[in-house]
């Protein structure tokens, strides 16, 4: 049943913050120089593949990121399912992946034609709870010449893909030291994360790659885009390769030396994103502004508080999100219903991924955490300009 006395609470609070309806969930911002160089692009009539923006965003990403290598494509879920392909993820393996995260990463996994094997997460960052996924494969897993098997299955464990939810950094030293110890290549879904450090390094270059998203929601948006990121040459090289149809240059020939894929970025797409990552800085800035009002006007509401970046951490706070307490979670549906009928654009967490049709049947430990947190995580309106608007 719902209870009235929250319920108006959190409508006044998000109503203090981000002015009178409606508001969106989260929407770009364009007022750089976006049409400058969309136009550039369009005047020189390379608008597709081929252009000069595309190595431009390419190597401006590498030097925002720290990144030694980028290769832009043409959505993050593309990114991932190369990054997995270049990791050595093949048919037959599974790969550890949080519940709690988008569809994206779930599907990624079934490119490769493996099997997704979803564990929990962890109240403080949102992301995988390293404490426990450490004492599932003590339990459930055994190395056999070099490599991680699933007893239950005997299939190869063959990676971990931690997610960084909402832009908070997950525990990436006790994560990689759990790959180290189990065998496992680690690869990093930090689609949500561009802007976010964790002590002081850039998400999505810890593992052997990351991957970006650069969708119309994100911090930035290239329209639809992703890359991938990573400190090795060759895979960066192959990656290039692969996700250009495997072409082999030639002034005319077409040869194609493999099966590849068409997931390059257009220059078009690119030379928006150039204008965006002009502009993250400032976005940065406001979304951290917003993030502390959002904090002062809830921080009279019993059982409701605003999610803050892990400690140690730098969020990008790319989605606001309200934690309600435990006791509080019946109330999720009611809030999320008086929001959206105010106009007021809120929405629950994704779907936990072993609740999906396709991925019902597939290995999980227990999940409790995530079960909890997907109860009673409700995302916020979090555009940047919400910060100005509110001031």
């Amino acid at each position: 049943m719902a209870d009235p006395d929250i319920v108006d609470q959190v409508l006044k609070a998000i109503r203090q913050v981000v002015g009178p309806a409606p508001v969106a969930l989260h929407e770009p911002r364009f007022a750089g120089n976006e049409w400058a160089y969309l136009k550039e692009c369009l005047d020189s009539t390379f608008v597709s593949s081929v252009g000069k923006f595309v190595d431009r965003f390419e190597a401006d990403l590498a030097a925002y990121t720290g990144a030694k290598h980028v290769v832009a494509v043409v959505n993050g879920t593309a990114a991932l399912h190369i990054a997995l392909k270049l990791a050595g993820v093949g048919a037959g393996d599974e790969v550890l992946i949080p519940a709690l995260t988008f569809v994206a990463t779930a599907n990624a996994v079934a490119y490769c034609g493996a099997t997704c094997h979803f564990v929990d997460s962890e109240e403080r960052t949102l992301g995988v709870n390293p404490q426990k996924l450490r004492e599932h494969l003590r339990a459930t897993t055994e190395q056999r010449n070099g490599l991680c098997v699933n007893r239950a299955t005997g299939r190869v464990i063959r990676g971990l893909v931690p997610m960084h939810t909402f832009g908070h950094p997950v525990d990436l030293d006790a994560l990689l030291a759990l790959a180290r110890d189990y065998n496992l290549v680690l690869v990093e879904d930090a689609a949500e994360s561009l802007g976010s450090a964790y002590h002081g390094r850039h998400t999505g270059t810890f593992g052997l790659m990351g991957t970006l998203s650069f969708n119309g929601n994100k911090t930035i948006t290239t329209g639809g885009g992703g890359a991938i990121l990573t400190d090795d040459p060759e895979l960066a090289r192959t990656a290039k390769h692969l996700t250009t149809t495997a072409k082999l240059s030639h002034r005319w020939a077409f040869a194609h030396d493999q099966i590849g894929y068409n997931y390059r970025m257009p220059n078009l797409n690119a030379a928006l994103g150039c204008a965006q990552l002009e502009a993250l800085p400032g976005f940065l800035e406001s979304k951290r502004r917003l993030f502390e009002r959002y904090q002062a006007a809830f921080s009279h509401i019993q059982g409701a508080s605003i999610v803050r970046e892990p400690d140690g951490c730098h969020s990008n706070y790319w989605l606001h999100a309200l934690r309600l307490a435990p006791e509080r979670a019946d109330q999720q549906e009611a809030i999320l219903a008086a929001t959206n009928e105010a106009g007021l654009m809120t929405r629950p967490v994704w779907n936990l991924m072993n609740t999906l049709s396709p991925y019902r049947s597939c290995p999980a430990m227990a999940l409790d955490s995530a079960e909890s947190l997907a109860a009673r995580l409700i995302n916020l309106p979090s555009s940047a300009h919400l910060a100005e608007r509110a001031a």
